[in-house]
């Protein structure tokens, strides 16, 4: 049980020593579960305007943050910035609880290397549930490969942040307390508490961005059409790009993952690379890295 609740705050702690890797330990994901039964708190809070409009845009920069930093900066180096906007990145992507940069790097990494074979951590053949998000929850995977992610463990801020990868979602949730708690009292027309913003601004915010995350590792490679022929099973599919800003054209990014864009072609909307072009024409990062012409060529033909 020490090991189980330490976890919760310190994920230096090894728990999968003299276990069952392949076990879930439940008592370490109660926060996760928490946050899920947190959700069904809104027909308590009620709803408000300003809730739902923070609940969108905490989905919204959150998502940014996992598909530009976590995925395409952290997993592909598929862009360059400086070390500052490199840790705003990874603040950011920790608020959406999905555990540390250097963890999140490390399992992706380790997807593009075994895709769809049984040493994928979330490969759907294991099963839809268990590729959505039981493989996270499971003791196999609490620890990443630290091998995986050397280039990043020089930095050691971003070390801490990983190992403490708990730290942040609660300030971002104590943030939407306080946010609410001060809108009811500053402008009471407005309907919202600290209670409602913490459901929607954080729980349902949340929920709502895992699983359209989840939804890349347990969909993106049974639903949609394959432009390319890859060796794995990925697909494109566009509906999950919309709710993920660009990370839909899975197969797309199985054919060339170290491009800063992942919908290819017209028509193959990725709000996440319009907004680093953006950030590139105010020089905050660099070196996008493009899709290369015989990679083009070769998708244009099919």
């Amino acid at each position: 049980m020490r090991g189980a609740l330490g976890g919760w705050i310190d994920s230096g702690a090894r728990l999968t020593e003299g276990r069952v890797v392949d076990g879930i330990d439940w008592l370490r994901i109660v926060p996760f579960v928490a946050v899920h039964l947190g959700c069904l708190a809104a027909f308590w809070v009620g709803v408000s305007v300003v809730a739902i409009l923070a609940a969108i845009a905490a989905y919204l920069v959150r998502m940014f943050a996992i598909t530009a930093f976590y995925h395409r900066y952290f997993s592909h180096r598929a862009f360059r910035t400086s070390r500052a906007v490199q840790l705003v990145g990874a603040v950011l992507g920790a608020a959406a609880t999905q555990r540390g940069a250097l963890w999140w790097c490390g399992k992706h990494r380790q997807h593009h290397r075994a895709a769809d074979t049984p040493d994928d951590p979330h490969a759907p053949a294991h099963g839809f549930l268990r590729s959505h998000f039981g493989w996270f929850l499971t003791r196999r995977h609490f620890d990443a490969d630290a091998r995986l992610t050397r280039d990043w463990r020089k930095f050691p801020e971003l070390v801490w942040l990983d190992r403490y990868d708990a730290l942040v979602p609660v300030v971002f949730a104590a943030l939407m307390f306080g946010l609410g708690a001060l809108l009811e009292a500053a402008i009471p027309a407005w309907r919202t508490s600290g209670l409602q913003m913490l459901v929607w601004g954080y729980c349902v915010s949340t929920v709502c961005l895992y699983h359209a995350t989840f939804s890349i590792n347990s969909m993106a490679h049974r639903f949609g059409t394959r432009r390319f022929e890859t060796k794995d099973e990925s697909r494109n599919n566009r509906w999950l790009a919309l709710v993920t800003l660009g990370e839909g054209w899975h197969n797309n990014h199985h054919r060339y993952a170290g491009a800063a864009r992942q919908g290819f072609f017209r028509g193959e909307t990725d709000v996440t690379f319009q907004v680093l072009r953006l950030l590139e024409r105010g020089g905050i990062v660099w070196d996008l890295k493009p899709v290369p012409e015989h990679v083009l060529a070769e998708g244009a033909r099919r």
